[in-house]
């Protein structure tokens, strides 16, 4: 792999996003990305839904190479839904970096009632 391994992809491409965005000047007949964003929610969460899909299927698979390819598609668009959200991929960064070293069975327990 030729790509920085480290979390500044993540905040280039949540930039770039930002770019994508409706009113923004992103494009929905010549970006994916800005299509996704135009359509709203039931698009990008749909997408979603296919890619954690796809990601399960390439996990049972045990292929190293499609488990890393679904999972990049997965969190590809997850940024899509942060983007949409006003949020960043450092918002979720922060949450992890909250959780580390604690139990998650302690973090789960710490969690409001639904």
């Amino acid at each position: 792999m030729n790509a920085p391994l480290n979390a500044d992809v993540l905040a280039r491409i949540a930039d770039m996003l930002e770019t994508r965005r409706p009113g923004n000047g992103g494009d929905p007949a010549s970006s994916y990305s800005a299509k996704l964003l135009a359509r709203g929610p039931d698009a990008f969460l749909k997408k979603i839904g296919e890619e954690a899909t796809e990601l399960v299927m390439a996990a049972k698979d045990g292929v190293a190479e499609k488990i890393v390819y679904e999972t990049a598609d997965l969190w590809f668009h997850c940024l899509v839904a942060l983007a949409h959200y006003n949020l960043r991929p450092e918002d979720v960064l922060a949450e992890l970096a909250r959780r580390e070293g604690m139990s998650g069975l302690v973090e789960k327990a710490s969690r409001p009632a639904s």
